[in-house]
C-alpha cells in the first residue's frame, strides 16, 4: 500500500492530487494559465487535509520533473522537496512525457503495436517530445524537436503512431498527412495521471535527492528580450 500526493506544474496547468493503491482519494486542477505560485500550497493543504480525513499517512511526495515550462517546473519541485524534507518522507521525480503517455494508453484500446507521441509546445516550431511503445521504453528519447515534414517519419513509416499534448496542435498539419498519423485532443500533464508512475516508483523505492535534484529542462533556458514600447 502507498498513499502519494503528487504534484504537477509543468504546463500551464496547476494541479495536485492525493493517490492510494491505483485510487484517486481527491485532486485539484487549474487550467487558466500559469498560477502555479498562487494556487499550489493553497492546493497541497486542501490533499493533506484529505488525508487526515480518510485517516491516512502519506508514503511518499511526487513531483512532474519535465520537460514543460521552467518556471513551473522550478515551482513544483521547490514546493515538493520543501514538503518531503519537512515530513521526513521520500521523494519521486515523475517524467512529464511517460506521465501523458500513461493517460492516453489507459483511455482506449491500442494495439501492442502503437507507438505514443506526447508532446509539449516548446514555441514557435519546437516541441519537447519522445516516443515511447506499450512498455513506456523509449522508442525515441526524450528531446527538444523542431518539428517539419520529416518528423517522426521513421517511427510512422513502421505503423501507427498517436500524437497529442498541447504541441501536437502545430504537428498536425505537418504530418496528418501520413496516413498512420494519428491525434488525440485535450490531453494535459495531470497529477492524477502520475499514479501508476508513482506508485510503481514508491515500491521500486526509486527515490530522488532532495538536495540535489534538478528539473528535466532538455534544453537550456532562454530570456526572451522585452519588446520596445515606443
Amino acid at each position: 500500500m502507498a498513499t502519494i500526493l503528487n504534484i504537477d506544474t509543468s504546463t500551464s496547468v496547476c494541479s495536485v492530487a492525493l493517490t492510494m493503491d491505483g485510487n484517486v482519494i481527491d485532486r485539484r486542477e487549474d487550467y487558466n494559465g500559469r498560477n502555479h505560485a498562487s494556487l499550489l500550497s493553497g492546493y497541497i493543504e486542501d490533499m493533506l487535509a484529505a488525508a487526515k480525513k480518510h485517516e491516512v499517512a502519506l508514503d511518499a511526495i511526487a513531483v512532474s520533473m519535465g520537460p514543460g515550462s521552467y518556471t513551473g517546473l522550478r515551482i513544483g519541485l521547490s514546493e515538493a522537496k520543501g514538503l518531503a524534507y519537512a515530513m521526513n518522507l521520500p521523494l519521486i521525480g515523475v517524467d512529464t512525457l511517460q506521465t501523458m503517455t500513461v493517460a492516453v494508453m489507459f483511455s482506449d484500446f491500442f494495439d501492442e503495436n502503437v507507438l505514443f507521441a506526447p508532446m509539449i509546445d516548446a514555441r514557435r516550431m519546437e516541441v519537447y517530445t519522445a516516443v515511447h511503445d506499450f512498455a513506456l521504453e523509449n522508442v525515441l528519447s526524450p528531446r527538444p524537436l523542431i518539428l517539419d515534414e520529416d518528423s517522426y517519419r521513421e517511427q510512422l513509416d513502421c505503423g501507427p503512431v498517436i500524437f497529442f499534448g498541447d504541441g501536437s496542435d502545430k504537428a498536425r498539419p505537418l504530418l496528418e498527412k501520413h496516413p498512420n498519423a494519428n491525434f488525440i485532443t485535450e490531453i494535459h500533464p495531470v497529477a492524477a495521471n502520475m499514479m501508476a508512475l508513482s506508485e510503481r516508483a514508491y515500491h521500486k523505492s526509486e527515490f530522488i535527492d532532495l538536495a540535489y535534484s534538478v528539473p528535466n529542462y532538455l534544453k537550456d533556458f532562454q530570456a526572451i528580450k522585452p519588446k520596445k514600447l515606443f
